[in-house]
């Protein structure tokens, strides 16, 4: 049978052999070529399988504190990769280092693995048509209905239906899948419910960039909103087809959508138990406004990019009168004014008044001018000054006193203090309004009112700033936004009507105070402003009427409702706390016809708002049947209820839609507690860390103000995905990792097609918490790492084609070799499940890289090779190492699954035997199963044997150098043709190696566990010499107990079936090329199944 020679080689079918002959000795002839500490990985193999345990790590670590010298007489030291033996496997074919065989005569004997299970995953064939075995047999509803160890819902954080998927969507997405298929093996009913986000700006701005001008024009508000839902539905359908190629499982036929009447319903349900609470509310104040959107925006719908440019402007505003507390300005009167500071100079028409803080120091200061025109002039081209101090006339400002050293050197002048004043005795000033005239006071602002920058005097607009807005409820003022929605100056702006704020009426608003002489300097002003995160455009503060919610009356509440969550990573709690303890009242109105309505009617003459119990229920009944296009093609009289309908003529709709952040934060309300099995609140929420601001805040404030509660457990957040370099991926960049073509492949011949299972496998390696970062490169380590775990599952599936539940060995039976493989698997899976219960996922993946690629490879299986192949088909030695094989194989699925789903069932269906589960169920999938059940018999592994086996794996380790030093001295070719000679200094290390050498269950003698023909335990070095042993090499422990270590060519001739150096081979007439063993073996009658094969 022809089989992958990675899979067959490294064997190794050695006699027993123990001597204790006497040697000469040259010990001084032997130099250390080399020192090199060779502890370090089977150090935290060790710590990590005891770390449970009450044991000292301290006592392991000095146990395992060892050093590794080698040397070979003659030769230099050699770092080669080959060192191990190639096995029957050549033998099989015919050939063996060019001595010709005949033609692999005992080739039928040996037991080559055999499974079709494929080295190569094919997966851009084979994951599609796993999913749709899923699919057809329904396996994700069949799980669901079989467990019965509880529910667990994970509630999905709806995308919005707007583009197609990128690598943030995905790992989003691929955790939430490993969670819920976790949990599902866990015996829990999982419920998970996808949805999406389908409202909004970002649609209705995709329907319209499709339409010519012309379709614009004729475009009805009913005919966008088909044309939005249209969209959005077909958006949806493809982003469903991509998370199903992640092999996502989900409720798929039953999703929710924000635009489905029943959903929309239950939005309106929330809406309306919030107004009848007090905490909806209509108000005029100031919001941010996206004048290139046209509507009022949340906080989470902002985004604050850096290098944005202001032009800063230093302005005077004259003073006119002092009040009878302040009489020492009346001095400096008429040629005193205010230094005030603003970075938006569009917004002076609509000043009401100066702020100052009531606990900083002002002083009265006098201009003095340095030599230079500095009014006209400045050597910095990003300063410009004004023709305010151009004639030098003596001129007097208020300033704070700490900033006049600044002010000096920004300004170029001198200013010399006259008088210091409290702020609070600056308060009902009164100053003359810099471009129409009109008398404004100066009043205390709040803490904002700082000394980092500016002139510690504020200019206060209550309808462009929230702290401005607090301020002027305070002291009465009036509310001027001169502004329309497009950022045009209206007619309220006077001279600059007309004008855009963020433009020319800006400029202008500069130029005119600068020829009336009140501008002292304009410079540009780099810093954070807030930008619309759909258009890119930067916002405006605007007072408009818009409704809100009320967050202060239940932000109380909302903090203690905060405490009661687990949020992981633990800093994520301070994050949300901190945003909700200082967020202002929540702007839910937007001016936009795709979205659910608020559902209030308006008296025609009072404009005065109608909405109640009644209005709202019979709104909600009708959106609940029809949905919310009802409100669009219905009329008045149709959506008032009964008992309003005489009064129909005097109201008319809303026009306002609510914010989609809204529709997404009452997802709890229309899915939690309404869908089959989705309980409220969630166990968990799993989304970005943006979603702060966004999903966690806007569902956790709907919940708690109408029930008190969050609609989450726990939560967990995630960063976000970079390119390979950390840079945030763009197109304009062209470094867009677009996770179809890393499943699929692209068109250019380096878009590899890795497959669901390699990208899943990337989202388990990294930290999530923080920001991650992917690339071809990642990819490619993701992929070998990949291959290699197929490869040894493919080895576990080969070598237990003949094998049955009911040939496995009694754990009391097993060698000891057997019995700490098992304890090694068994502390692994306990660590892996600790992982998946902490959502450690990186965690898991470095415990299965290590454990099943490296460890379980390169120790057990290497050496497993011998019994499997060539020790009988039915020897006690080969039955007990497939009991090993098949416990691991059933754990190593299960574990695996959540994180490669597509591996594991293509293992499963591989499988050679029937599994029954303990209640008699026989899983069709991997996904039947149960998550391994702890084998406490299994971990009950002697802590000093745990420890003395990985000292051995050191010892091997050493070994392995010093057969690479025979190897390149050509000493031997295989390890297979080596003798391996030991000497310790520590008697009870002597005794054990004595007793392992002496072994009478085969698989524990040390020669199987370092490949070799041969070993020998010396019990002195005495009559040891360089030309009996030409290689050799120690190992410390502890810097003390030391294990000398000795290598020469094997004893005997070449067994032609095992490749084994024996003196027997050549003893049995009947078969002269034979050791004693395959000679037994071959005389023994082969049952009928090894026969056949």
């Amino acid at each position: 049978m022809e089989m992958e020679s990675t899979l067959l080689t490294k064997l190794s079918i050695p006699t027993h052999f123990y001597s204790l002959s006497a040697m000469a000795a040259r010990s001084s002839s032997y130099k250390a070529l080399s020192l090199r500490n060779c502890s370090y990985l089977r150090n935290t193999t060790a710590l990590s399988l005891l770390r449970f345990r009450s044991s000292s790590t301290v006592k392991v670590l000095s146990l395992l504190d060892v050093t590794c010298y080698s040397t070979c007489s003659g030769v230099e030291y050699s770092s080669s990769s080959k060192r191990r033996s190639r096995g029957p496997v050549m033998a099989a074919k015919g050939k063996s280092e060019g001595d010709k065989q005949e033609d692999g005569k005992y080739k039928h004997t040996v037991d080559l693995p055999k499974t079709a299970f494929g080295l190569r995953a094919n997966s851009v064939v084979r994951e599609p048509e796993i999913q749709k075995m899923w699919d057809e047999n329904q396996v994700f509803r069949r799980v669901v209905s079989r467990n019965n160890g509880g529910s667990f819902v994970l509630h999905d954080g709806p995308p919005y239906a707007n583009g197609d998927l990128h690598m943030g969507h995905a790992m989003n997405k691929i955790l939430k899948d490993i969670i819920n298929r976790y949990k599902l093996l866990q015996n829990f009913q999982v419920h998970y419910v996808p949805g999406w986000d389908c409202h909004g700006l970002p649609i209705e701005l995709k329907v319209l960039q499709s339409l010519d001008q012309d379709s614009r024009k004729e475009l009805t508000p009913l005919k966008l909103r088909a044309k939005a839902a249209k969209f959005a539905k077909s958006t949806v359908k493809t982003q469903m087809a991509s998370f199903k190629r992640y092999g996502i499982w989900a409720d798929w036929d039953n999703p929710y959508l924000t635009l489905d009447p029943e959903y929309e319903a239950a939005q309106i349900e929330v809406f309306g138990q919030m107004m009848l609470q007090g905490f909806i509310y209509r108000g005029r104040k100031p919001v941010h406004w996206s004048p290139s959107s046209r509507t009022a925006l949340a906080e989470a719908e902002l985004e604050y990019p850096e290098g944005h440019i202001s032009k800063s402007m230093y302005a005077i505003f004259p003073l006119l009168s002092a009040p009878t507390s302040c009489t020492m300005l009346e001095d400096f009167l008429p040629n005193v004014g205010l230094a005030v500071w603003t970075t938006t100079p569009w917004t002076i028409p609509a000043n009401a008044a100066v702020a100052v803080n009531s606990k900083l120091q002002y002083a009265v200061v006098e201009v003095h001018f340095a030599s230079g025109d500095v009014s006209t002039s400045s050597a910095d081209k990003e300063k410009k000054f004004g023709n305010v101090f151009k004639n030098r006339d003596k001129q007097f400002l208020v300033v704070a006193l700490d900033l006049v050293p600044t002010l000096e050197a920004k300004w170029g002048v001198k200013l010399n203090v006259h008088a210091t004043i409290t702020g609070a005795e600056l308060e009902s000033c009164k100053y003359v309004h810099p471009i129409d005239d009109k008398e404004c006071p100066v009043v205390i602002g709040g803490d904002y009112i700082t000394t980092e920058s500016g002139t510690g005097l504020v200019h206060t607009a209550p309808g462009h700033g929230q702290e401005d807005y607090v301020t002027g409820l305070k002291y009465g003022l009036p509310m001027l936004s001169p502004v329309d929605d497009e950022g045009i100056f209206t007619e309220e702006a006077g001279r600059f009507r007309g004008l855009d704020v963020l433009g020319n009426g800006n400029a202008a608003v500069i130029e005119y105070l600068d020829n009336n002489s009140k501008l002292i300097m304009v410079e540009q002003y780099k810093h954070k402003y807030p930008y619309d995160w759909r258009t890119k455009k930067p916002t405006i503060f605007r007072a408009t009427e818009q409704w809100f919610a009320s967050v202060e009356g239940f932000r109380t509440a909302a903090m203690d409702a905060i405490n009661q969550v687990t949020w992981i990573p633990s800093q994520a709690e301070n994050r949300i706390s901190s945003m909700t303890s200082v967020r202002s009242d929540w702007c839910i109105s937007r001016q936009r016809t795709w979205g659910v309505p608020i559902p209030v009617f308006y008296h025609v003459d009072s404009k005065e708002p109608l909405m109640s119990k009644e209005t709202i229920d019979h709104i909600k009944s009708i959106i609940s049947q029809k949905g919310s296009d009802a409100w669009w093609y219905m009329s008045v009289e149709e959506l008032l209820p009964e008992k309003y309908r005489t009064e129909a003529s005097s109201y008319v709709k809303g026009t306002d839609t609510m914010d989609v952040w809204f529709d997404s934060g009452s997802s709890w309300a229309a899915v939690l507690g309404k869908r089959n099995g989705a309980r409220y609140p969630a166990d968990l929420y799993l989304e970005g860390t943006d979603q702060h601001r966004g999903w966690f805040q806007s569902s956790l404030l709907t919940s708690v103000a109408t029930n008190g509660k969050a609609p989450y457990h726990g939560v967990v957040t995630h960063g976000f995905v970079l390119d390979e370099k950390g840079f945030k991926m763009s197109k304009s960049l062209g470094n867009v990792v677009d996770p179809k073509t890393v499943i699929e492949g692209g068109k250019d011949p380096k878009d590899i097609a890795f497959g669901a299972d390699v990208l899943r496998l990337w989202v388990s390696s990294v930290d999530y918490t923080s920001d991650v970062t992917v690339g071809t490169t990642v990819l490619r380590q993701m992929s070998d790492i990949y291959r290699k775990l197929r490869g040894t599952l493919r080895f576990l599936l080969g070598n237990l084609h003949d094998w049955k539940p009911i040939y496995a060995v009694p754990h009391s039976e097993l060698p000891m070799i057997d019995r700490y493989a098992l304890f090694q698997l068994e502390s692994v899976v306990k660590n892996i499940q600790e992982s998946y219960d902490s959502y450690q996922f990186f965690k898991i993946f470095q415990i299965i890289q290590r454990f099943v690629v490296v460890d379980l490879s390169n120790f057990y299986l290497d050496i497993a090779k011998d019994r499997l192949y060539v020790g009988g088909s039915i020897s006690a030695t080969r039955r007990s190492c497939q009991t090993v094989l098949a416990a691991h194989l059933l754990s190593v699925v299960r574990v695996i699954a959540p994180i490669l789903p597509h591996l594991a069932e293509d293992v499963w269906q591989h499988l050679p035997f029937q599994f029954a589960a303990e209640d008699g169920h026989v899983a069709t999938s991997a996904f039947e199963l149960r998550w391994p059940v702890l084998n406490q018999r299994y971990l009950n592994f002697p802590e000093e044997e745990v420890i003395f086996w990985a000292t051995i794996l050191e010892l091997r380790t050493e070994v392995n150098r010093v057969l690479e030093n025979a190897r390149t001295a050509k000493l031997i070719g295989s390890s297979l043709e080596a003798k391996v000679f030991l000497h310790a200094s520590d008697n009870s290390m002597v005794t054990r190696l004595v007793d392992m050498c002496a072994s009478e269950n085969d698989a524990d003698g040390l020669h199987r566990i370092f490949l070799t023909s041969q070993v020998e335990i010396l019990p002195s070095l005495v009559n040891v010499t360089s030309e009996g042993i030409q290689c050799t090499g120690e190992y410390l422990i502890e810097g003390e107990s030391k294990v000398w270590i000795g290598v020469s060519r094997a004893n005997g001739s070449k067994c032609e079936r095992c490749w084994n150096f024996s003196p027997q081979v050549g003893e049995y007439s009947d078969h002269p090329s034979l050791c004693g063993r395959c000679h037994s073996i071959i005389s023994q009658p082969l049952p009928a199944m090894a026969a056949a094969s």
